[in-house]
């Protein structure tokens, strides 16, 4: 069982980040529209239900993730949430087309404004990003900012990038910096590289896929860096493992739609609903401080809060290890 409004500190910023928050990429039109009204009402409905961790980026929705924040923290003292936002990409009209926002000739996200993302990790690039974001989202400081997505841009990111996260920092701007992606090989090298004190990992810690602990998750314990989880269903499958199920947004492989059968039988032996087992097990290892839930709507919300709660037998975690479904060196829920 996982206690939503538990905290925990990250190094020494002197911010405590909520254990469970919300991620807002599901809010902003992706793979299907949504209306401001209905994504507003899930923040708003999230931080009443006392989930007070919110992240996002610029690319989510081409800016509508960050005003549809605004719109659902509208009268809220700044310092009864945490709000965290990205960096490494420009909104700007003629934009040229990222084929990397695309999946056989369709964009991830739907309807949404058309100034599109230009890459960009100079010092100046990243101080404007952060002074547009604040001007999206309504506030003068974020808690976290995280360099997003700079797989192919390492360089620029280790070097300038770093440099202005450092300095917004520094200069109180931002209380915490990090990078946020869902490969480890860059995502590791930065952590080596530079000061960094948290960084969020999509989809590679989950029940399915412990592969960041071969290099990021060792890395990030020798640094002190904290970890922020996302993905923890990995796209859906760890919620329905039926044929079509998504796996990293597209459709999933037929080996790894059959390891999410070979996990839920093992759960249903358990009497526990796999996605539980899913939502619950980053959590556990030392290193994780928060993972982000992502739901489309108000009842899957209350579903995924209702998954914290679900009380998971040390016989599930045994059997998956038993089974080869799960790493033998990763900690579990007690």
């Amino acid at each position: 069982m996982i206690d939503p409004h538990a905290t925990v500190q990250i190094g020494d910023t002197g911010l405590c980040l909520p254990r469970i928050g919300l991620g807002t990429a599901a809010l902003s039109n992706f793979l299907r529209p949504m209306s401001d009204a209905a994504a507003t009402a899930v923040i708003g409905g999230a931080l009443e239900r006392g989930v007070r961790y919110l992240d996002t980026a610029p690319l989510y929705g081409h800016g509508l993730a960050e005003k549809r924040i605004r719109a659902a923290i509208a009268g809220i003292p700044r310092d009864e949430f945490v709000i965290s936002t990205k960096v490494g990409r420009l909104l700007r009209e003629g934009a040229p087309r990222d084929e990397s926002q695309y999946f056989n000739g369709e964009p991830f996200y739907k309807d949404v404004p058309s100034a599109g993302p230009i890459w960009d990790f100079s010092e100046n690039g990243i101080r404007q990003s952060v002074e547009e974001s604040m001007q999206r989202v309504g506030v003068d400081q974020f808690d976290i900012l995280h360099l997003h997505d700079p797989d192919d841009h390492f360089e620029q990111a280790s070097t300038t990038g770093c440099r202005a996260l450092s300095t917004l920092r520094a200069d109180g701007r931002v209380r915490a910096i990090g990078a946020g992606m869902n490969r480890t090989p860059v995502l590791t090298r930065l952590v080596r590289d530079c000061d960094l004190d948290v960084v969020l990992l999509a989809g590679r810690y989950t029940l399915l896929d412990q592969s960041s602990m071969d290099d990021l998750l060792p890395m990030c314990a020798r640094r002190d860096t904290s970890i922020i989880v996302g993905g923890v269903f990995n796209s859906g499958i760890l919620i329905d493992p039926e044929p079509g199920a998504t796996f990293d947004y597209v459709a999933a492989p037929s080996e790894i739609l059959d390891r999410a059968r070979r996990i839920g039988e093992v759960c249903a032996r358990h009497d526990v609903p796999m996605a539980a087992a899913a939502v619950q097990f980053p959590l556990a290892h030392p290193s994780v401080s928060s993972v982000l839930l992502g739901p489309r709507s108000l009842a899957e919300l209350d579903m995924d809060l209702g998954l914290l709660s679900v009380d998971i037998p040390s016989a599930l975690w045994s059997e998956l290890r038993t089974e080869g479904l799960l790493r033998p060196d990763a900690p579990c829920p007690q």
